[in-house]
């Protein structure tokens, strides 16, 4: 009853207008409290005080997505919510998106079917300037939109929709399943990111149609959360929010579900797919329907798992794909129950279908265990617990429960259906909805596999762009734009900040195993859970050349069964503990990462020593594995940024480098693997000598140490990691170009190498990059997006390892911007030292120190700093260390830094597009003939050039 107990008392909270839940830890974990309640404009107001981190989550939901727009207006609530985050009347242009980020906050916007919402995170103070920029968007913004502002925003979100719709391989299946399923008239026949032709004819009058009607008050909720003063804060909530008009009143929007008389079987050729892929889509309930919560257990039980049906015949046994995935979804007017599968290359998409029909008869006789639903059932509870972990999860939790369930308090009602869900519940869902019921069923293929599509399918419509030179309406923005102000009896001129509380590092404990393991901790008792992960040194790094990937697949294997449990009944006593259980590999090392209930350490960790110490090396999971890596490698092939970043990584570092070869192996390489191969880098390299086990979370550090003492039998000597060359930088610019038939966008990545994370100068670097491409207030961002409209986002890096770092800028913009791009990024790259003045180093300082209040909120970011202490030898203060170089630094500090390690004249660049229509444009850059590669990012007509494709799992 302990488990079951705890979740009712955790739901109690959110029970009344006020309500906390109380009780000792090992009932609940942990105590909640929020209220409830109305502005006399209609806006709900939900507050959370939460003082455990000195900042305040702000989410503001409102309810308008694509289903409240017209046909021929398609993707419009989208678009508004790109228009929200530009000017309003009393804060000034772009504040939303450059001075959220440099108060040290973050922030964004989400847009699906049913409807947008908008979120921050500030450190505490700055909570006054969050209500006003807040308050200000939903009240007062409207007068201030222009058509300049209009025109801009309509690019970036085309830019947009071609990252992730036009220029991906897959992107048109969401369009074709809707136009197909739904009738014309439905507000779910588009996609909510909409159709480039409806987004180029939106007008102002559209903009100010849409916000005059669902952009009130009484159609949104305001979630204020984290560490405030619940009475100060209502005051604050009057006083910004409270003048706002009220509006007119928006009708509910009733469930609308439809029917398939029969199926409909649809094809389409994909420019960038590489591997056939079948969805069939059914047609089924809206959200909160009694029935959705049968139909999510059933997308679980079908597919997910060693025992699902679905993996059983389609993947064990006939071995024609490497996964499978089923899964329901309900949303506010109605839902539809999916399957889909992404076969492996050269397969008939008729085999698979049949394939998917024996599995669901199967099924149909056999139904599950029970074992399986009390699987779920048990990884529900670990779920909902991660589900509010942050602040900002909290708010949004509160919030989306009070705005489409009618009150935050339907939480207690929906965990309580989802746990009471039954075999009977299952099966009747599956008769009624799925097994033997018409379905949308798209096939889509690779260019030239036109073969493999299902039988009796017609051809979808798929309408692809066409990129042409100077296609794009150009647009001015009008600095000077004057318009009425909305009088108010409130000052709405931007409040000053308040004090921030001094960083507080949390208190890392170390120990050592018996066996020679470094041991690192965190306690933290917010949440009845626990976060851990062993890394062990090595990883690609102890591969031979011949055979990469080795490491990659040995890590693989080892999820799959011990010598004592089969691959199933691993699985299910994983799943039983409510407990996750990964191992993986990198380039620099072996990784065991997992996640479990506070009261189920001691008896996951004895999992984590059965699958360390007693792999079961089944030959027939080796062969399913070794197939499906093959597999993704060839998906990976009609990814352009993919593409892009091991191309880029094999001409900056070289083949022979570590960084220069990708993640996982390459086709050949994986190919002559053996699993003789996988024992003898096991045998050789896991050791505990090169091993820390990092934790976080609900445990104290003798409960981990008696844990540990499992684990004891776990020896080796230490293995030295082989030292990578030293990469020397280009003497001048290079620029090379893959070709990519077809592409709507090029890929753009420029850098060279810097420092190791180690390096003393590694952390200057980071820091000194931060106005130039650290986010969407930097100059990359600001320029190429806001100002020209080039790109949905652009920004750079500098990832962290124990070789020579790279130094990464890179973008996707729209093909036919590609040399304007370029010549941005060679202009403020090229000039950032003579730009970058002391408010440069002011912003990068008031940034950073005030973002370090929200660096220890979530068990992961904790986790992660553990990992960093043990992976680069850094102190356990390093983060503070860290601030002290930034309060102290100087401007000439950083000009130093940007002109001893990001000098752009020793920069590589590299552009994946349309050579059709770009690359005779490329010598415009000013550096010469671009360098032809092909996809493998090998020079064409080398003898190097081969079909051996050489992407992996990426950096």
């Amino acid at each position: 009853m302990t488990k079951i107990f705890g979740m009712i008392c955790t739901v109690a909270l959110f029970g009344a207008l006020t309500a906390s839940c109380t009780g000792n830890k090992d009932d609940d974990g942990f105590n909640v409290e929020y209220e409830q309640y109305q502005l006399k404009n209609g806006l709900n107001v939900i507050l959370h005080q939460d003082k455990s981190d000195p900042i305040v989550a702000m989410a503001t939901i409102v309810h308008v997505g694509s289903n409240r727009e017209k046909p021929g207006r398609t993707g419009f609530a989208h678009f508004f919510e790109h228009m929200s985050f530009n000017d309003s009347e009393n804060v000034p242009k772009g504040a939303n998106r450059k001075m959220i980020p440099e108060l040290g906050g973050t922030r964004n916007g989400g847009t699906w079917s049913d409807g947008t919402i908008y979120y921050e995170v500030v450190p505490k103070d700055a909570f006054d300037k969050l209500l006003w920029i807040d308050s200000d968007r939903l009240g007062y913004m409207i007068n201030t939109v222009d058509v300049g502002t209009l025109e801009r925003e309509k690019q970036v979100v085309k830019n947009e929709k071609r990252q992730r719709v036009d220029n991906r391989a897959y992107g048109h299946t969401s369009h074709v399943i809707k136009k197909n399923l739904y009738p014309k008239d439905h507000p779910y026949n588009w996609t909510v990111i909409g159709d480039l032709d409806d987004l180029q004819s939106a007008t102002l009058e559209d903009v100010r149609e849409f916000y005059d009607t669902y952009y009130v008050p009484s159609n949104a909720t305001l979630v204020i959360a984290g560490d405030i003063d619940i009475e100060e804060t209502k005051k604050k909530v009057e006083l910004w929010f409270g003048e706002i008009a009220a509006g007119p009143e928006v009708e509910p929007i009733e469930p609308w579900a439809v029917e398939l008389e029969e199926s409909k079987k649809l094809f389409h050729v994909d420019n960038f797919a590489k591997l056939p892929e079948i969805r069939l889509t059914f047609p089924t309930v809206e959200q909160y329907h009694e029935e959705a919560y049968a139909l999510d257990a059933l997308g679980t039980l079908l597919s997910s798992g060693k025992n699902a049906a679905l993996y059983k015949t389609i993947v064990e046994k006939e071995k024609l794909a490497p996964g499978v995935s089923s899964y329901h979804r309900a949303e506010e007017i109605a839902g539809t129950f999916t399957i889909r599968v992404r076969a492996n290359a050269g397969v008939k998409l008729d085999d698979v279908y049949a394939a998917i029909n024996t599995s669901l008869d199967k099924f149909a006789t056999e139904g599950f265990t029970d074992e399986q639903l009390a699987k779920i059932k048990a990884q529900t509870e670990t779920s909902f617990y991660y589900a509010i972990e942050s602040i900002l999860d909290k708010a949004l939790q509160l919030g989306i429960y009070n705005e489409y369930a009618g009150s935050p308090d339907f939480i207690k009602q929906d965990i309580k259906n989802i746990k009471a869900v039954s075999r009977q519940d299952v099966m009747r869902v599956f008769k009624k909805y799925v097994h033997n019921k018409p379905a949308i069923i798209t096939s889509f293929v690779p260019k030239n596999d036109e073969a493999l599509v299902l039988a009796g399918s017609s051809k979808a419509n798929v309408v692809e762009e066409e990129i042409k030179r100077n296609a794009e309406q150009k647009f001015v923005e009008n600095e000077l734009l004057s318009f009425e102000k909305t009088p108010t009896k409130h000052d709405r001129s931007e409040p000053p900040l308040t004090d921030l509380p001094a960083l507080s590092i949390p208190n890392v404990w170390e120990s050592a195993s018996t066996n020679g393991m470094r041991v690192l901790g965190i306690e933290q008792t917010e949440l009845p859970v626990v976060n851990f992960s062993i890394t062990v040194s090595g990883g690609q790094a102890l591969d031979t050349k011949d055979k990469l990937g080795t490491a990659f697949l040995m890590a693989q294997l080892m999820n799959e069964g011990t010598a004592n449990k089969t691959p199933q009944q691993l699985e299910e006593a994983i799943g039983l503990l409510g407990a996750s259980i990964r191992v993986s590999a990198g380039k620099e090392s072996v990784s065991i990462r997992g996640n479990t209930l506070a009261k189920n350490f001691e008896a996951t960790l004895a999992l984590v020593n059965e699958i360390l110490l007693q792999p079961r090396w089944d030959p027939s999971e080796f062969e399913r594995l070794k197939a499906r890596r093959l597999t993704s490698i060839k998906q990976a092939q009609g990814n352009p940024n993919a593409i892009a970043s091991q191309a880029f990584m094999k001409q900056l570092y070289g083949a022979d480098h570590l960084a220069g070869s990708p993640t996982g192996g390459t086709q050949s390489t994986v190919s002559d693997i053996s699993l003789e191969d996988l024992k003898r880098y096991y045998t050789a390299n896991m050791t505990p000598k090169n091993a820390a086990f990092h934790v976080v979370g609900d445990v104290k550090q003798a409960e981990v140490e008696k844990a540990l003492l499992q684990l004891s039998a776990w020896d080796g000597d230490q293995v030295t990691i082989p030292e990578q060359p030293s990469i020397k930088n280009v003497e001048k610019p290079k620029l090379y170009f893959i070709d990519l038939p077809n592409a709507k966008q090029s890929v753009i990545y420029i850098g060279k190498t810097v420092v190791s994370a180690n390096d003393k100068y590694f952390y200057p670097i980071e820091f000194a990059n931060m106005r130039l491409g650290g986010g969407i207030s930097a100059r990359l961002a600001q320029t190429l997006r806001i100002e020209k409209g080039y790109t949905y986002g652009a920004y750079s890096y500098v990832p962290a390892t124990g070789y020579q770092s790279p130094f990464i800028a890179s973008s996707q913009v729209r093909s036919n911007v590609t040399l304007e791009s370029l010549e941005v990024f060679k202009d403020l790259i090229g000039n950032y030292r003579a730009t970058f003045t002391e408010e440069d180093l002011g912003v990068a300082r008031n940034m950073t120190i005030k973002s370090n209040s929200r660096r220890f909120e979530t068990l992961n970011s904790l986790l992660s700093m553990l990992e960093t202490i043990s992976r680069f030898d850094k102190p356990k203060n390093y983060i503070e260390q860290e601030q002290n170089f930034v309060i102290n630094a100087k401007l000439i500090d950083l000009h130093n830094a940007i002109e001893t390690f990001l000098d752009e004249q020793e920069m590589i660049y590299l552009v994946v597009g349309d050579a059709a229509s770009q690359l005779d444009r490329m010598n415009g850059l000013g550096y010469g003939e671009p360098i032809l590669l092909d996809s493998d990012g090998n020079l064409i007509g080398s003898d190097d050039s081969s079909s051996d494709s050489v992407l992996g799992a990426g950096q």
